[in-house]
Formats: C-alpha cells, sequence, structure tokens
C-alpha cells in the first residue's frame, strides 16, 4: 500500500512539474521585477496578471538552470536597449529594483522545454512551498558558474520578491541609493562585459582574461555577460588587456584604462552606460586554417573515453558544426610521450563518457591512442547528426608536444585539436 502511495505521489509530482516548467525563457535580455520558487507558476502568473491590470506589458518565464519563474515588464534583442529600459523602469515606475537578466543563446530561437527532476528532497515537498529568495553572493565571496543565465545588477545587491503570505501580493523592496564616484575608474565603477555574435544573434557564454598590460601578468577571470569590477593593475600606465578566448570563436582583446575609463569611450568597443561601462565583444567564429585546443575536453587513464567534463566543450564544437553546415574540420589527437601498452576503448553501449562492463581493452601505440580519442569525438558528434564526410581524424602520437614531456605542463600535451579544412 505504502508503495502505491509513493508511487502516486511521484506521478503526481512529474506532472505538477512538467506543467509548471513549460515557459522556459528564451535568448534575451529582460527587464525583470520579480522571482518565484520553481513549485509557484501559479504566483507568477497571478503577479504577471495584477501587473497587466495595471497596464504594465508583463509577462513571466522559466530557466531550468535556476530553477526559478521570472516575472518581466520587458524584453529586448541587445543589451544597450535593456539597460535603457531598466534605467526608464526604475525612474517612471515603483520599480525602484528592476534588474537585466541575461539568457545566452541564439535571440529569436524558442528555448527547448526543461525535463522534471525528481529527487529525495521535491518528494519530501508534499506541503505549500514558499517563494524563492534569490540572493546575489557579495564580490569577496562571488563562485564561478557555468550556468546559462546570468544576472546583470546595476550596483551591489539586487532587491528581490518577498512574500509573508501566500494571499498576498508580491513587494520589491527598494535597493540602495548609488552613490557617483569621482573620478570614475574601473575600480569604483561596475562593468558590464558583453559576449555576442552578430553574425546569428547569438549571446555566447564564456570568460574573460584580464592582464596588466605591462608586465603581463594574469589578474584576474571574470565570467561574460555579467557586471564586475576590475583589478587595479598599480603600474604607470594603468592599461588593461581583456582577452575574450572562448572555444568556438577567434580570440579577441581590448585595451581598457584603469585610471580613466571615460577616455576609452571613443574606442568602438567601449560605452559608458549610466553610472557603468560596457566593453561589447563581437565575437566571430573559427574561419578556414584556424586550429584550436579542446582545453576542456580530457579521458581517462589510457583510455579513448571522455571523462563526464568533456561533455560541454563537446557540445559547442557540436554547436559551431550544426550553425555552419559547410564547416569541415580535422581532429587531431595528441599525447604526452611515446606510450605502448593498453587502450581501453568504447564499448557497444557506445558509453562516450564513462567506463563500463562492455568496455574494451586492446593493446597499441601512443599514435593509436591519440587517433582513438580523436575518433571518440567524432563518433559523438556523427550520433547528434553531423555528416561523416565533414570530419577528419588524425594521431601524432607524441610527435607535438606543446611542453617538455617530464615538467609541470606535461599534462597539457595530452589533447585534441580541431582545424577548420572549410567554412
Amino acid at each position: 500500500m505504502k508503495k502505491f502511495y509513493l508511487l502516486a505521489l511521484l506521478a503526481w509530482l512529474c506532472g505538477k512539474l512538467s506543467a509548471q516548467t513549460t515557459n522556459e525563457l528564451p535568448a534575451g535580455y529582460y527587464v525583470v521585477v520579480a522571482a518565484y520558487d520553481n513549485q509557484r507558476e501559479e504566483y507568477a502568473a497571478r503577479y504577471t496578471e495584477t501587473l497587466k491590470a495595471k497596464n504594465y506589458q508583463a509577462s513571466y518565464g522559466f530557466n531550468k538552470t535556476k530553477n526559478l519563474f521570472f516575472v518581466y515588464i520587458d524584453q529586448k534583442g541587445n543589451l544597450k536597449d535593456a539597460l535603457q529600459s531598466m534605467y526608464r523602469v526604475r525612474k517612471e515606475s515603483s520599480f525602484e529594483g528592476a534588474w537585466v537578466r541575461v539568457v545566452p543563446g541564439i535571440i529569436g530561437q524558442s528555448a527547448e522545454p526543461p525535463k522534471p527532476v525528481i529527487t529525495p528532497e521535491v518528494l519530501a515537498k508534499t506541503g505549500d512551498v514558499p517563494v524563492k529568495e534569490e540572493k546575489r553572493e557579495s564580490k569577496k565571496e562571488e563562485k564561478k558558474e557555468t550556468a546559462n543565465i546570468v544576472d546583470v545588477p546595476l550596483k551591489e545587491e539586487q532587491p528581490v520578491v518577498t512574500e509573508t503570505k501566500v494571499e498576498e501580493q508580491a513587494t520589491i523592496e527598494p535597493e540602495e541609493k548609488i552613490i557617483q564616484h569621482t573620478p570614475m575608474t574601473l575600480g569604483n565603477s561596475e562593468i558590464f562585459l558583453s559576449l555576442f555574435n552578430a553574425s546569428n544573434n547569438r549571446i555566447v557564454d564564456g570568460e574573460v582574461t584580464i592582464v596588466d598590460a605591462e608586465r603581463g601578468r594574469v589578474l584576474k577571470t571574470v565570467k561574460g555577460n555579467e557586471y564586475t569590477t576590475l583589478p587595479d593593475p598599480k603600474s604607470t600606465s594603468g592599461k588593461l588587456l581583456m582577452i575574450c578566448d572562448v572555444f568556438g570563436y577567434r580570440k579577441l582583446q581590448h585595451e581598457v584604462n584603469f585610471k580613466n575609463p571615460q577616455a576609452d569611450t571613443v574606442n568602438y568597443y567601449f560605452q559608458r552606460m549610466g553610472l557603468s561601462f560596457v566593453v561589447t565583444f563581437d565575437l566571430v567564429r573559427y574561419r578556414k586554417g584556424d586550429i584550436q585546443t579542446l582545453s576542456h575536453v580530457y579521458f581517462f587513464n589510457d583510455a579513448a573515453i571522455m571523462l563526464p567534463e568533456s561533455l560541454y566543450e563537446v557540445n559547442v564544437l557540436l554547436q559551431m558544426m550544426t550553425e555552419n553546415p559547410n564547416m569541415k574540420v580535422r581532429l587531431r589527437g595528441h599525447t604526452n610521450g611515446n606510450y605502448h601498452g593498453k587502450i581501453v576503448k568504447m564499448g557497444p553501449d557506445k558509453s562516450f563518457f564513462a567506463l563500463t562492463k562492455q568496455s574494451v581493452s586492446v593493446v597499441g601505440s601512443a599514435k593509436q591512442l591519440s587517433y582513438e580519442r580523436a575518433e571518440i569525438i567524432k563518433e559523438y558528434l556523427l550520433t547528434k547528426g553531423i555528416a561523416a564526410d565533414r570530419i577528419e581524424v588524425k594521431g601524432y602520437g607524441g610527435k607535438k608536444p606543446l611542453f617538455d614531456k617530464h615538467g609541470a605542463n606535461a599534462k597539457k600535451n595530452v589533447r585534441v585539436e580541431v582545424e577548420v579544412l572549410a567554412d
């Protein structure tokens, strides 16, 4: 009997979650005024209707990564328009805490509805679930994220939606007043790093490396499509290099001045927006002749099977080839030294990212191992619909190392490179 009730509860939760998570937010820039727990879609819908009754162009949507429903009163196809709308909303309405939320992806392309996930924590929630408060971390406690959706606060911590009773209307707490710093520097003024591919209207997920231009030192790595403050290089010139090196796109570099950023507004990539600055990285896909390492694709020891964390970058390669059906590539495998011994290969179960009982063990050379590692990436792409004649495979073994095979960076010799043969 208990088993019957548990199965019934599980089915009810699956149905409820499926019903709640069909309105996935597509890529774009949203002026958001409220956030709700993933099991409180009805409150997001009710608050949206309340705003519509007050003549706001309100709507709401779900994000599977943040696991939240967001109520927004404007949506834009570019960052500049979204920020201007946010400033206007804050000034002309009661929404002093409105903020911009960026959802990476191709603007104008519908988002894929997420699949419901049932966990022990979800099963334990049989009663009412309160509205979730979305809190931003302080800069000192900032955590590195790889999410597909990011926040764009203007200053400090942004307000969140709170509810004291289920029946009460959601309210917005006002944020602290912004204080103008004089003079403005990149240490006391926030800067937004916009990663964008104009050729297909895609907001690109990636990171930017901040380098001291005079000494060549890496000072900080920050996530794109969000606000940050930059470190002081403490140099005479105050020059910083901002390097965006996202797999699938050509490396792009901009220079900014920490001490006098307003002088940089003459550059096409640098804009002042209110009390903040925006740096735009107009990213361009690889072209014929480009060679790039799949730097986040890893393999099990002595195996031509990828580690699970390799999935993200392999999917970026898949995305790149899907966007450009004329692109052809060569996958070039490399090892560290002249290995000869056991090689574990994928078995008939087609387990690309895990060792299983069906994995096959053979004996071979370093060249064969490097070939098999490039080959498994090709096999994965084929299962996703990429034509076989668009992908060549070559194994070099340990003939083309990047570092001394006995040195501290020897592991970086183990890699697979992507060479673009046609675009």
